[in-house]
């Protein structure tokens, strides 16, 4: 029996290009995180809560809804405050609470007791 001998061509290793990885995203400096502001106050069935004031997404003019979200618990969120939010909470979007405006620090939770 007759060996055969066969030479296979050299094969080289090559290495996979590197992958190309995301440059990190940038932080927005200018948006800061979420303002909580909640209320605590029965106004009666069939009635809602709102807020006016300074920040983002606020005016004086026109009210912001609050959402019911247990008895007695009013709550909404301003985003990219990155100063205090200035507000006031009223009744149906007509009834103005008394005493000076709220203040709320940007991306911090505020906790209200209002009276009208």
């Amino acid at each position: 029996m007759k060996k055969i001998t066969k030479k296979l061509p050299v094969t080289k290793t090559v290495k996979a290009p590197a992958k190309k990885t995301a440059a990190p995203a940038k932080n927005r400096t200018s948006e800061g995180p979420a303002t909580f502001i909640s209320a605590q106050i029965d106004i009666g069935f069939g009635n809602h809560l709102y807020i006016r004031g300074e920040g983002p997404g606020l005016s004086w003019d026109h009210g912001l809804a609050m959402d019911c979200t247990g008895a007695g618990l009013w709550t909404t969120s301003v985003k990219r405050a990155s100063v205090p939010v200035f507000f006031k909470v009223l009744v149906n979007d007509l009834t103005w609470n008394t005493g000076p405006d709220y203040v709320a620090k940007p991306g911090k939770s505020l906790t209200v007791l209002p009276t009208f």
